[in-house]
C-alpha cells in the first residue's frame, strides 16, 4: 500500500522497546501483558508526543516559523516535550498552562522552565481557549508563530502513529496481540493507531481508556477521533472510512476527572513500580493501566489473551503528585 509521505524532523529514538511484563502478568493471573515503551523516546525524558512533534514541527520549519505556541494543564507532558523540541530546533516556545503559578516549581513545569519556554497562566482554560489572543500578541511583536494543537492531535500528529504500529511487526513474537490498550485523551494517538492497524493489517482490538471526564459529558473525544481518522486518511491518499460504531473507547475509569488520582490509579502505579520497575504517570498511563487491571479482574480479558499496553510516558509529573499518591 502506497501512502503519501510528509516531512519530519528527528527528535527521538525509534523504534522504542517492546517487552513482556512477566511479573505483573503472574501477579494478576490473567493474560500475557506486554508494554510498548514510548516513555523511552528520549526527548525530555520521553513520551508519545515526540512522535507527533517530528511531523508537526517539520511543518513549522517548512513554513518559516520562529515561534511555537501550545496549551495544556500545568503538568502537561505534551507541553514539556514541545518546549524541549523547540529548544532543539531554535524556536521560541510559548505555553498556555491551565491554573495559576504554583509556589513550588516541580515535575513537568520545572522542565518547561529549564527549556526556556514562556509560560502564560490561563486559569480554568487548559485546552488552548486563549491561544488566539496570545497568537495575535506574538504577531504584533514581529514573531511568526506556529500553533501546535492541544495534545499534538491533528492529522500530522495522527500520522506519526501509523509508523508506530509499523514498529510492532519486527518486534512482535509469533502470535498476534489480542488487544492493544492505551490512554485516550486528545484523540491523535487513538486516530493514528486506528489507521496504523488498517494499513499494517493488524487484527487486535484497539481499546482506548478515556481519562478525561469532560470528554464523557460532551462526547467530544469520540467525534474528534472519528474526524481525525477520516481527515488523516484523506490527507495521505488512503481510501478508508471510519465511523463511530467502530470506535472502542472505554469511559468507565474517568473517576472524578482529569488529573484527580483515584485509588485504582494509585494501585496501578504502585503495582507497575513494585513488580516491573516501570514508572507510570498519575494522569494518563496510571489510569489506563488501572482500566487494564480491572478488565482482567472482571474477566473481560482472560488467560487466553495477549495484551499490549502502550506506555505514552509522563513520569516527570509524578514529582508533582507525591501527596496524592500517598508519599509525602
Amino acid at each position: 500500500m502506497v501512502i503519501k509521505q510528509f516531512a519530519k524532523t528527528s527528535l527521538g529514538f525509534f523504534p522504542t522497546p517492546e517487552v513482556e511484563l512477566t511479573r505483573l502478568s503472574h501477579f494478576l493471573g490473567g493474560p500475557k501483558i506486554f508494554i510498548k515503551r514510548d516513555d523511552l523516546t528520549g526527548l525530555a525524558l520521553g513520551g508519545n508526543k515526540t512522535r507527533k512533534l517530528e511531523y508537526i514541527l517539520a511543518d513549522a520549519l517548512q513554513q518559516g516559523c520562529d515561534t511555537v505556541i501550545t496549551a495544556g494543564a500545568a503538568q502537561s507532558n505534551h507541553c514539556r516535550q514541545t518546549a524541549a523540541a523547540a529548544a532543539m530546533l531554535n524556536l521560541q516556545c510559548h505555553l498556555l498552562l491551565g491554573g495559576e503559578s504554583p509556589a513550588t516549581c516541580q515535575g513537568n513545569l520545572l522542565l518547561d522552565k529549564m527549556f526556556d519556554s514562556h509560560i502564560h497562566w490561563t486559569g480554568d482554560n487548559r485546552k488552548g481557549e486563549d491561544i488566539q489572543r496570545i497568537t495575535a500578541q506574538l504577531k504584533a511583536s514581529g514573531r511568526k508563530p506556529y500553533l501546535v494543537p492541544y495534545g499534538g492531535s491533528n492529522e500530522l500528529g495522527a500520522m506519526s502513529f501509523i509508523n508506530a504500529v509499523g514498529e510492532l511487526k519486527p518486534q512482535q513474537q509469533a502470535d498476534e496481540y489480542s488487544h492493544l490498550v492505551f490512554a485516550s485523551c486528545s484523540g491523535g494517538t487513538h486516530a493514528g493507531l486506528i489507521l496504523g492497524k488498517e494499513i499494517h493489517h493488524k487484527t487486535f482490538d484497539l481499546l482506548g481508556i478515556n481519562i478525561d471526564k469532560e470528554n464523557v459529558a460532551s462526547g467530544e473525544l469520540s467525534q474528534t477521533i472519528v474526524r481525525l481518522v477520516n481527515n488523516t486518511a484523506k490527507s495521505i491518499g488512503l481510501n478508508y472510512s471510519f465511523s463511530d460504531p467502530q470506535l472502542i473507547l472505554n469511559s468507565d475509569y474517568v473517576g472524578a476527572g482529569y488529573g484527580v488520582v483515584s485509588e485504582r490509579d494509585k494501585e496501578a502505579i504502585a503495582l507497575m513500580a513494585k513488580y516491573e520497575g516501570v514508572l507510570l504517570d498519575p494522569v494518563y498511563t496510571g489510569r489506563a493501566m488501572a482500566g487494564l487491571i480491572d478488565l482482567i479482574r472482571i474477566g473481560k480479558l482472560t488467560k487466553n489473551d495477549k495484551v499490549l499496553f502502550w506506555h505514552t510516558g509522563g513520569a516527570p509529573s509524578l514529582f508533582a503528585y507525591s501527596e496524592d499518591l500517598g508519599f509525602s
